[in-house]
């Protein structure tokens, strides 16, 4: 346990060190110029570099599968949330992401102008009911410049086989762009949970999976979706639980774990419609 927790510290002071002035140095240029190749180039450099060193102070290894089912057109990349890992298993792969997020994200001095910078689209809860059409309307502009928009469904980071709550603001994103939407399931949250500061030593994993055509009905797609998803975390939950994790496993996850193992998935949230 002291191991790991010294291995974690090391890994967050390379984070943080090295995140800092990046923020800085793309939020600048962002400013000046907007956009640029460059901008880029510095953004897949700080998803590398973090990966290595999860992988060589943390022992989290990284294993991303199924880029070959993101369109060529621009598309919908819709994510399990679990970790921060997840944006360094997502991003490389949309080759010109924009990310939707939380407008106080955007706040954040330089790295808003950071994210910025790469078309991130932004809600502003504080909106209401207003939140969904201007999230809609930037998205639109994003995916007319050829982005592809990533979005985690439920809004937030859950802990592995937490009851899932997808929200309707991807059924409305679906139905205004009119495009491919590709799921995304992963397992990263049993090696870097989202209220824990250690990291526990492992292979996380993502997987994109075949697109859902645009056009189908409003309930069709959301249980496509949540299918896809949902399913194939549980499947990549249940393997890495099966190989051994190497972390302590408390006794209420432990008994979902061994209810997976049984076949018996975690039950939904009420949806939320917003």
């Amino acid at each position: 346990m002291i191991g790991q927790a010294i291995r974690s510290l090391l890994f967050y002071a390379f984070f943080y060190l090295q995140t800092v002035p990046l923020a800085i140095i793309v939020g600048l240029s962002a400013v000046l110029r907007g956009r640029t190749k460059f901008g880029w180039a510095i953004a897949l450099y700080w998803i590398h570099s973090n990966l290595f060193a999860l992988r060589w102070l943390a022992g989290i290894r990284t294993d991303v599968a199924g880029e070959e089912n993101i369109p060529a057109d621009p598309c919908i990349i819709a994510s399990k949330h679990m970790s921060d890992w997840d944006i360094f298993a997502l991003l490389p792969g949309a080759e010109r992401p924009a990310f939707i997020a939380k407008k106080e994200l955007m706040d954040i001095p330089f790295f808003g102008k950071a994210a910025m910078a790469f078309d991130t689209i932004r809600v502003d809860r504080s909106r209401g009911g207003d939140a969904i059409p201007m999230m809609l309307e930037d998205a639109r502009k994003a995916a007319a410049g050829g982005a592809r928009i990533i979005i985690f469904p439920e809004g937030t980071r859950k802990a592995p086989l937490e009851p899932h709550d997808y929200r309707y603001g991807v059924v409305r994103l679906y139905e205004a762009l009119n495009v491919p939407v590709v799921p995304v399931a992963l397992n990263s949250g049993l090696f870097w949970g989202r209220n824990s500061l250690l990291l526990w030593r492992g292979t996380a994993r993502a997987r994109f999976l075949p697109a859902i055509p645009p056009g189908l009905p409003t309930e069709e797609f959301r249980a496509r979706l949540i299918t896809a998803i949902e399913g194939e975390t549980n499947r990549l939950i249940l393997s890495a639980y099966e190989e051994g994790l190497k972390r302590p496993i408390d006794p209420a996850l432990r008994e979902k774990l061994d209810k997976l193992a049984q076949g018996i998935a975690p039950a939904a949230v009420k949806p939320t419609i917003s």
